[in-house]
């Protein structure tokens, strides 16, 4: 079988430039980045390639290799909302001609590994790399922001998910070795060690994705608007329900619905505990970290409801490892993934009694990946 590189070749009759981007893992800070909180991510190792040659014209020609499908686009008359893989790149273009950056046509083949429908950014990995891979072929000094924008941009736009600039940022800014701590308001950003050989990471794939996912985002995102509006009605310089504290919410608590009080209760807390996970992690104490995760779960379960029975299962088997410090769902949620603090000597433990316990109370197979902190978007050798 042909390697991406040689059917590129054989394709277009010339050799392509090869970019990367990786996908990432929420460690925490989940459905907060939208309401201008703190999230803690880090780039993974599972990585969407794009191998890229310029042409004269206008069009991009598009082999989407792992899918068996092409197509051209028209970079003067892109096509929006198609449902498809085309919504990403197309937006993606469109957005950073937008911003000043004039494109060339150009000729792409893409292929990855980083599962679709898992909560691994498979979409912002796309944007991105393809982002930098335009950028670059057209001669431009490459705007990591700007590139993170156009992709969240295309979101919006071209697919229709009201999504935070979290996923995009971290896949463009992404560090070997290190979690990415940032400032969705300020887009302030620091890099925290996460030494691996002390605590592995494991994200677990539940194998489903409920249809509800995109659909409830956008939900999500609309109550937290309306919990906003009430809560001003009490403390009207509150821009953000991460400008609200526990007080104050406990204050107007009678002012708000059941679910609109828990959907802010969600946010207020999830924002303290990324503050305190960044400490955890700063002082390698894995015992603090796992709490803050588990009681992140719990908070995406019972007040954000977002979790599904298959993320609740695979978050009680984990918790039933020695040695197993934490777990969460990580991503949108309604299935997917969840991610795991796991003591090395514990880690063989993990990989088979996790997967054995799903199976029996789900039927389901979990797919694992332990994975490291991985360098962000950028031309490869």
């Amino acid at each position: 079988m042909a390697t991406p590189a040689e059917t590129f070749r054989q394709q277009f009759g010339v050799g392509g430039r090869c970019f990367s981007a990786p996908g990432r893992v929420n460690l925490i800070g989940e459905h907060v980045d939208y309401n201008a909180g703190i999230v803690l991510p880090m780039a993974i190792g599972l990585r969407l390639w794009v191998w890229a040659s310029p042409r004269s014209d206008r069009q991009l020609h598009v082999i989407a290799h792992d899918l068996g499908e092409t197509d051209v686009l028209d970079l003067d008359a892109p096509g929006r909302r198609t449902g498809t893989w085309r919504d990403y790149l197309a937006g993606t273009a469109f957005h950073l001609e937008a911003a000043g950056f004039r494109l060339t046509g150009a000729n792409l083949l893409i292929t990855s590994d980083i599962p679709t429908g898992a909560g691994l950014s498979s979409s912002a990995a796309l944007e991105v790399a393809v982002g930098f891979a335009l950028l670059t072929l057209a001669g431009h000094t490459v705007d990591r922001l700007a590139l993170a924008r156009a992709g969240q941009a295309a979101e919006h736009d071209f697919v229709g998910t009201r999504c935070g600039l979290m996923d995009q940022f971290v896949v463009a800014h992404g560090r070997a070795g290190h979690a990415v701590w940032l400032d969705c308001r300020s887009l302030a950003f620091d890099f925290i060690p996460l030494d691996t050989n002390q605590c592995a990471v494991v994200v677990v794939d539940s194998g489903v994705k409920h249809q509800l996912a995109a659909s409830e985002y956008n939900t999500r995102r609309q109550e937290c608007e309306a919990a906003l509006s009430v809560l001003q009605r009490l403390f009207p310089d509150r821009t953000t329900l991460r400008d609200v504290t526990e007080a104050e919410l406990a204050q107007a608590a009678g002012m708000l619905s059941d679910s609109l009080l828990q959907r802010a209760r969600h946010v207020v807390t999830e924002i303290g505990r990324v503050t305190a996970f960044a400490q955890a992690l700063r002082a390698s104490d894995w015992t603090q970290a796992g709490a803050l995760l588990t009681a992140s779960h719990r908070s995406l379960s019972e007040d954000y409801a977002v979790s599904c029975p298959e993320l609740d299962a695979l978050v009680a088997a984990a918790r039933q490892i020695p040695g197993c410090y934490g777990a969460r769902l990580t991503g949108g949620g309604f299935g997917g993934c969840t991610v795991n603090l796991v003591a090395p000597e514990a880690l063989d433990a993990f990989l088979r009694e996790v997967p054995r316990a799903y199976a029996q109370h789900t039927g389901g197979t979990a797919r694992m990946w332990v994975v490291q902190p991985a360098a962000g978007v950028g031309e490869m050798d």
